[in-house]
């Protein structure tokens, strides 16, 4: 009897097991139905339908994509960075090259094997090494005692993010005409926003810095601003013992004494003095190409002259893991799967709510009539469709979400004769938000999208679209600065260089001490297309047109 309870016993089990089975076999549980129709749903989404977001970034760069690539992975671009990094630290330095295309600008050798021994002088003066605190007793005892093992430029974190950005590009020049070591004042967000570009030694300006609770309130009426000490003749020319530092006050505001540092005299005195501090929030790489004891070096590192900012700012300007986050997802999820991706940048000086009617106006005339969107057809006529039409895809960036809004409307309502359009839009910020963490983040992030598209519109004076452009390599059409709320006619003009505008540029003859038109003196600096009396660098065969 027990062994007849036991065998039915197992009899049943068995078919209990067994229709389990069928069960689970034919219908699945919740979480694998979830994922199956997430891939059905996956595989019936097409690309060639309008679009527009304001995706929710997360703050997090875990799950960075690496991008697929058949293209080779110049990872070092073309030798322009320095091998040996901690790839996990900075995941943007070493893929940036599978997001964009090859550069047609290849770095001279000249100014790879200076960067090489740049990043040489870094690790030997850097901070927390003997040299660095040699230098730093004798700034606190305000005294130079003997010529120094090195000399230091340090950069005051100062303005709005496009002004930094370039704005610390030009200081790095400089520091390598005069082989200085740069430290940069981390500021509120810096560390945030960017990697270390320099191997071993940090780039970044120790917390304890004897004067850096005074960086905030430093301006031209300082009493170590050079301009103010000039004014006051407590240096000049023939002065022999040098102050233990100077302050450059070179921000837009600064007068006539101040711009005497673009004069080869004064650079002779400069040169005397161990630690200089510069304050700025411009592009002045054009003038420092007007400074004759730095013609040379400037035509041995950069051969195409208009090459400044794209060869720096790759070098320099690697986005922090956290940025490089938001940079990929937003990339992949939107910009990858296109045949053609254009960049608006749009930026309305005007205090104001838009959108305004007038801009949307002069961003269709130029997208338009320089074949950069494709026309619609406003008949609504019955359009014939391929398969597998061409999709291009549009990223603008803009404080307000109605200029995309509009484009958006505009391809959903009307067909086009020429594939199909997607428009997306990062962020709408409403304002600028200078002091902001995830607004600096978007900020830098929305850049640096807009430099990885195939063609790029730019607003004037937008130092925003002036490092997108200079990062992709670009030669934007430049929206010109509409006057009395009127679109322009013509509406943009295609830039002459890849190269920022010098917004705030001396006027002055140094040698003849009068005034004179500096973008006349040289081929190669030249009136901004945006600016009338700003200065950019241009290649000797560029012309005005």
């Amino acid at each position: 009897m027990t062994l007849t309870k036991i065998l039915a016993a197992g009899l049943v089990a068995l078919s209990v097991l067994f229709a389990l089975s069928i069960l689970l076999r034919h219908q699945p549980s919740d979480r694998l139905l979830g994922f199956a129709e997430a891939r059905v749903l996956e595989n019936r989404a097409q690309p060639n339908v309008t679009a527009f977001t304001s995706l929710g970034l997360g703050l997090g760069s875990e799950n960075v994509l690496s991008q697929p690539s058949n293209k080779p992975n110049d990872k070092l671009l073309g030798g322009l960075l320095a091998a040996g990094f901690d790839e996990a630290s900075c995941t943007s330095r070493y893929q940036s090259s599978l997001y964009r295309k090859t550069s047609l600008h290849k770095p001279s050798s000249y100014l790879i094997s200076r960067l090489r021994k740049y990043e040489d002088l870094h690790k030997r003066c850097g901070p927390s090494t003997e040299s660095y605190n040699t230098a730093l007793q004798q700034l606190k005892s305000g005294q130079t005692i003997g010529s120094p093992d090195c000399n230091y430029l340090v950069w005051i974190s100062f303005s709005g993010l496009g002004n930094r950005i370039l704005a610390l590009a030009s200081t790095f020049l400089y520091a390598l005409l005069t082989n200085r070591v740069l430290l940069v004042d981390r500021g509120k967000d810096m560390a945030d926003l960017f990697c270390e570009p320099f191997p071993e030694k940090s780039w970044l300006l120790p917390m304890d810095f004897p004067i850096i609770d005074q960086f905030e309130t430093l301006d031209q009426k300082s009493s170590h601003s050079y301009g103010n000490m000039l004014k006051n003749n407590v240096i000049n020319a023939s002065t022999e013992s040098a102050p233990s530092y100077i302050y450059l006050h070179l921000v837009h505001d600064y007068d006539d004494h101040d711009k005497l540092f673009f004069c080869d005299e004064d650079q002779s005195l400069l040169a005397k003095v161990p630690w200089l501090i510069i304050k700025t929030n411009n592009y002045f790489v054009p003038s420092l190409f007007l400074i004759t004891p730095f013609e040379q070096e400037l035509s041995k590192l950069f051969p195409e002259k208009g090459t400044v900012f794209h060869h720096l700012g790759r070098y320099l300007f690697h986005p922090s893991n956290h940025v490089w986050g938001l940079i990929t997802r937003y990339y992949h999820t939107y910009l990858a799967k296109a045949d053609e991706s254009i960049g608006i940048q749009i930026r309305v000086f005007d205090s104001r709510p838009g959108p305004f009617k007038h801009v949307m106006d002069q961003v269709l005339a130029c997208t338009l009539k320089e074949k950069l969107l494709p026309e619609v057809d406003m008949q609504d006529s019955v359009v014939t469709i391929s398969e597998n039409p061409k999709l291009k895809a549009v990223l603008v960036t803009s404080l307000n979400s109605g200029y995309s809004e509009n484009l958006k409307n505009m391809y959903w309502e009307h067909p086009t004769l020429t594939g199909v359009v997607g428009i997306y839009q990062p962020s709408d910020e409403g304002y600028q938000q200078m002091e902001k963490q995830m607004h600096n983040r978007k900020a830098w992030a929305e850049m640096y999208l807009l430099s990885l598209t195939d063609a790029l519109v730019t607003s004037s004076w937008s130092t925003f679209g002036y490092v997108a452009q200079g990062l992709g390599g670009l030669k934007p059409w430049i929206l010109y600065k509409p006057e009395n709320e009127t679109a322009p006619d013509p509406p943009c003009h295609r830039a002459i260089s890849m190269e920022p505008c010098f917004h705030a540029p001396p006027f002055y003859d140094c040698k003849a001490k009068k005034g004179i038109d500096t973008g006349t003196i040289v081929p190669h600096v030249r009136h901004c297309e945006d600016m009338s009396w700003g200065l950019k660098v241009v290649d000797g065969h560029d012309e005005l047109r």
